[in-house]
């Protein structure tokens, strides 16, 4: 009965960090992108910066680019991916759509999921 009890009171305490830890996290907002630039960046979203998106995003007279890769490289990435924050600002070559990236010589990256 004991061992029960302990079992309950172990999942609960589980449950209800994971619940916690939800709340805390702030999803990412876009607002009518023609007129607005106000996002929100998940904080867990290290180096996804808000900055990016802006710079990405406020372009209103073209498509937003989305696509990154390292002028040294053979590969492109979505912004978001975890290997794209690796490249040094300088060296970024920026694309908005894949065919764009392909028609420039790059490649898709394996490792970021969505682009093969």
């Amino acid at each position: 009965m004991a061992a029960i009890i302990i079992l309950v009171a172990t999942i609960s305490f589980g449950l209800g960090r994971l619940s916690k830890i939800r709340e805390e996290k702030t999803p990412i907002t876009i607002e009518n992108v023609s007129t607005s630039t106000e996002i929100t960046a998940n904080s867990s979203n290290k180096n996804v910066t808000k900055k990016m998106l802006e710079q990405n995003l406020g372009k209103i007279s073209q498509p937003p680019k989305i696509f990154v890769a390292s002028r040294n490289g053979k590969k492109y990435y979505y912004i978001w991916c975890e290997s794209a924050n690796v490249i040094k600002e300088q060296n970024r070559v920026w694309f908005s759509t894949k065919e764009e990236a392909e028609k420039a010589g790059y490649e898709p990256a394996a490792n970021c999921k969505g682009l093969k």
